[in-house]
């Protein structure tokens, strides 16, 4: 069952996290891809893409197609980029019918929570990337630098508000995986405040098992950190796809339309 927040609350979605938020984020991503990318980054793909908060920005630089498992999330995003194609599907088992510059995969990599997870996720990004193109993973932290935390925040919008408090912890520090545990406080008009329960269980893997893993799949990857003027570091693991691929590295793409398509024919 998928979290609250990406299915019955995905409306609230621009009121806990902002897209103008997101505009130093993105410019430290952009500045990597361009240093590093072997070839102009025309188009990209998103997979992952949310409520579309990085595709806000990102289209100012390049054409954009956007993915994610959830239609309500989607939605979301297609209101604030209506002019970015969208379709639905899962990062570990989506195809589309062409390949793209860059591929980029902001948080939502943290739901792989197990290696065959990560290594499907990877194989996504690969498959959908041109020889020589450019692959970007952001994950909020590693095995190396995780460490419990407790934050919040939270906008008021237009007649409603939320605010929340999110709480992560580790059950089983032997396993891949740790939890957030999410409060979500609503208001709507002068209606009284409506509290919503959420857990989101996301992937814990050291640097090595990123690196190895984007490696196997023909990525010459390094790992850096962006640091943004609020204090808070997340880990990039960025690199250039080998022009020469073993063949089981990758899976087929077809020339089929697919059938998922949730926007008109444009080109997170």
């Amino acid at each position: 069952m998928p979290p609250k927040l990406y299915s019955t609350l995905a409306s609230w979605w621009h009121l806990l996290s902002d897209p103008q938020d997101y505009a130093e984020e993105v410019a430290c991503y952009w500045r990597l891809l361009c240093e590093r990318a072997s070839r102009p980054v025309g188009t990209m793909l998103e997979l992952g893409c949310g409520g579309g908060n990085n595709a806000f920005h990102f289209k100012q630089h390049c054409q954009l197609t956007l993915t994610d498992l959830s239609p309500d999330m989607l939605t979301q995003s297609r209101r604030i980029n209506p002019e970015c194609e969208h379709f639905e599907g899962d990062m570990r088992t989506l195809q589309l019918s062409r390949r793209f510059d860059a591929v980029f995969v902001h948080d939502a990599v943290m739901y792989m929570v197990n290696e065959g997870d990560l290594r499907q996720a990877i194989k996504t990004a690969v498959t959908h990337c041109e020889p020589g193109g450019i692959v970007m993973f952001v994950a909020d932290c590693t095995r190396e630098t995780w460490a419990p935390s407790t934050s919040h925040g939270g906008h008021d919008g237009d007649g409603r508000a939320l605010r929340y408090l999110e709480w992560t912890w580790d059950p089983d520090p032997a396993d891949t995986e740790f939890v957030a545990e999410m409060v979500y406080m609503l208001r709507e008009g002068d209606q009284p405040v409506r509290i919503e329960r959420d857990r989101h269980r996301f992937g814990l893997f050291s640097s090595e098992t990123w690196i190895r893993l984007l490696a196997e799949s023909g990525v010459r990857a390094s790992k850096e950190c962006c640091r943004f003027v609020d204090g808070e570091e997340v880990t990039v693991f960025v690199g250039v796809l080998d022009s020469y691929r073993l063949a089981n590295s990758r899976l087929a793409v077809t020339r089929r339309s697919p059938s998922t398509s949730t926007s008109p024919s444009r080109s997170d």
